[in-house]
């Protein structure tokens, strides 16, 4: 089964066949969720590995040490005298900071059958985190028994340095060459030349020296007393031929340095506590894998879109992750700006559907990118990614007041906002529609890019251009942040114009989009101007952008919160009814986290508390069914069913930046939590708390120089806010 990546990996099809080329999809030969595996990411680097801290290598594993869109390890196996150790736990920090596994040995017997070691008598804690492209762990074995055991521990490895994209199911007629292994004493250098010329290498390094070293195992000897301990340490360095400091040394250095790292970032956004332990959990690990995907760019923090198939840079999951998280951290969204700025397309690249003032879709490092073997070394494919950047600056202005860094973006700004007329907008309809420059780029390029995601009412896939429903409502958002940016920066006649454009462009989508029988937005114009009739996730970003006139959000909110839409999880990406509803499909009946919080917004923004709190209510629901309580990039969209948790989607995503950012997005609206930095104010409209929560503290308020601390509790059918703490002239004001 084809399926599309988030944002970047659809299934081009071929036109006039429903049959999709067989490029740049997942597999799903092999379940994430039946793996459930443990994540690691620092900077350009992130890790896969199984519950007992292996890398299994084999076909359509997707584990192992990745470092720049390669693999740099493959495949990682622990063994105890031959056999694979037993797994007592794992689990990740409350910080990501470290992944740890306890294992024991399993009953070992000798040639003969004999039993040599009873199980349980040796235990053996894995301690490993990423820190600056290499991967630190330390072994610690220890003799539980009463008499000496002699415990031979093995450790087998071996590095494919596949692209990211074979990892992920794309055939390659050739490949580079594998050198000879260099091995030492204590260490062991693999390495490969690509077809690109490009040498990447995998240094091992271990202290102790082990007893026996070979190219793709080594061996320790242990000899434990009665309660003895020995540690073992290992390092694994992508692309350092030499590594200066002895293992140990290094692993306390690199855990310390990791540690305060992940300490000073997360230490800008606002603390969230609340009278439910468990939501209290979901949002401990939503800021954790939000600043776990952070990396660090000249501009500032940018977050990558998610492990393990998007672990780069990308324009539309970074912007929304942005808005999502504005209140909480806005120096996320002033990175994500900086970094897209650096970015812009400034010329037209048919092979990347550039064109200038185009924001990026897609950033890859990787060998096959760098050949043009995929097309996404520099992708620019993506509809919505331009007005969203121009709506992320203007949301940005209004949370921070930050004008210099709005002064200084505005040229990239105004570029985008060119590009909105003289190329977004094919055919001068006043619509911005989308179309591959080439036979290798993506078919959809709004943010349902599978090949598939768009069609009409009997099934029948659109023809582009594709104008789609919630790009013209970003288009109209982008408009109204325009007009806030330049009056502003003192210049009303620019800032007018482009108020009369959105509020023109407000009514023509009403005519064109809006289908009252349906009652909602019709889900996109093909080619010919037909609209797609079919009922939509994507139209209740009309709601979130404000594009919807009010007595049209009564009507979308109904359609949305139905039975066939709303499945008791969430907002089901296709309805029920719709022709090509599959709830196990990537597009056409899914839930995504980060849509639905988009639409919540839209809700709150229209007066529907109530429905975005039973939104927010479905996702915490599923949230509690989940490992590590973390929302993933999708799941399936089958009704719920009481006692039951929902159903997983095979390759999903886990963490997902936008999706991490949704429970803190649910919150936000659920609160009517706004910010003027003008005035210093804090302001909470007409608060609801959902059905799950009594009380939020929220400390660390950022707004100017100045902070509030804040609570907000229930009071019989009434919700009340407290401010327990102020720093600097901050007001905090509650409207009914």
């Amino acid at each position: 089964m084809p399926i599309a990546s988030a944002g970047s990996n659809s299934v081009p099809e071929p036109a006039g066949q429903g049959t999709p080329i067989a490029q740049f999809f997942i597999p799903a030969a092999a379940s994430l969720q039946e793996r459930r595996p443990r994540t690691l990411k620092h900077g350009d680097t992130f890790a896969v590995f199984d519950h007992n801290g292996d890398a299994l290598s084999g076909p359509g594993s997707p584990e192992g040490l990745f470092h720049r869109d390669t693999r740099y390890l493959s495949h990682l196996y622990l063994t105890i005298n031959g056999k694979r150790p037993m797994l007592l736990s794992s689990t990740l920090r409350d910080d990501n900071a470290m992944l740890t596994c306890d294992l024991t040995n399993p009953d070992i017997f000798d040639k003969k059958g004999k039993l040599v070691l009873e199980h349980d008598l040796i235990h053996l804690r894995r301690s490993r985190f990423l820190w600056n492209a290499h991967c630190y762990e330390r072994l610690s074995v220890r003799n539980y028994d009463d008499q000496p055991r002699h415990v031979p521990i093995g450790i087998e490895f071996a590095s494919d340095f596949a692209d990211l994209f074979e990892v992920r199911g794309t055939a390659r007629a050739r490949k580079g060459r594998y050198l000879p292994a260099v091995m030492e004493q204590d260490s062991i250098l693999l390495s490969y030349i690509g077809l690109d010329d490009r040498r990447r290498s995998t240094h091992l390094s271990f202290s102790p020296q082990p007893d026996e070293i070979r190219s793709d195992l080594v061996i320790y000897d242990l000899h434990l007393e009665p309660h003895e301990t020995r540690s073992l340490f290992i390092e694994i360095a992508c692309d350092q031929s030499a590594i200066e400091r002895p293992s140990h040394l290094s692993f306390f250095a690199g855990l310390r340095d990791a540690r305060r790292a992940l300490r000073s970032s997360s230490s800008r956004a606002a603390s969230i506590a609340t009278s439910n332990e468990i939501f209290n959990e979901v949002a401990r690990r939503s800021i954790s894998d939000l600043y776990m995907l952070m990396t660090d760019k000249p501009e500032g923090p940018y977050p990558y879109a998610g492990i393990p198939w998007f672990s780069t840079v990308f324009g539309r999951d970074a912007l929304i992750t942005a808005l999502e998280t504005l209140w909480l951290d806005p120096q996320i969204a002033r990175g994500v700006l900086g970094h897209l700025a650096a970015n812009q397309a400034t010329e037209i690249n048919p092979a990347s559907d550039a064109e200038p003032g185009k924001i990026l879709h897609e950033v890859r490092y990787g060998e096959m990118a760098e050949l043009g073997e995929v097309p996404f070394r520099r992708y620019y494919g993506s509809i919505d990614s331009t007005p969203l950047f121009v709506m992320l600056a203007g949301e940005y202005l209004k949370r921070t007041g930050d004008l210099a860094t709005i002064d200084r973006l505005l040229p990239h700004i105004e570029a985008a906002l060119t590009w909105i007329d003289e190329h977004g907008d094919r055919d001068g309809d006043g619509f911005v529609e989308y179309g591959p420059m080439t036979d290798e780029g993506l078919i959809n390029q709004a943010w349902k890019d599978s090949h598939d995601s768009v069609f009409h009412a009997d099934g029948t896939l659109a023809k582009g251009p594709i104008a789609i429903v919630e790009v013209q409502a970003y288009v109209y958002g982008a408009w109204q942040a325009a007009a806030e940016i330049f009056r502003r920066l003192g210049r009303p006649e620019r800032a007018a114009k482009f108020l009369a454009r959105a509020e023109g462009l407000r009514r023509t989508f009403d005519t064109s989009f809006f289908d009252e029988d349906l009652g909602t937005y019709v889900l996109a114009l093909d080619g010919d101007k037909r609209p797609c009739r079919v009922c939509s996730s994507n139209a209740g970003h009309a709601l979130f952008t404000g594009i919807a006139y009010p007595e049209r959000a009564a009507q979308v909110t109904r359609t949305l919160m139905s039975a066939s839409s709303f499945c008791g999880w969430g907002i089901r990406t296709i309805p029920s009814a719709e022709a090509r509803y599959n709830p196990m499909s990537y597009h056409n009946g899914s839930i995504w986290p980060h849509d639905n919080a988009l639409i919540a917004s839209g809700l709150a923004r229209s007066g529907y508390r109530a429905e975005a709190a039973r939104i927010f209510e479905g996702l915490f629901a599923a949230s509690t069914y989940i490992d590590l309580r973390r929302l993933p990039e999708l799941f399936c969209g089958l009704p719920r069913q009481r006692a039951q948790g929902p159903t997983f989607y095979p390759v999903a995503c886990s963490p997902q930046a936008w999706a991490a950012a949704a429970p803190l997005l649910l919150l936000q609206s659920c609160l009517g939590l706004d910010f003027d930095p003008n005035a210093l104010h804090i302001s909470f409209d007409e608060p609801q708390l959902p059905s799950f929560l009594d009380e939020v503290t929220l400390r660390r308020l950022q707004i100017g120089n100045g902070s509030a601390d804040v609570a907000i509790r229930r009071s019989g059918r009434h919700v009340v806010v407290d401010v327990i703490d102020r720093r600097g002239n901050v007001r905090v004001l509650t409207m009914a």
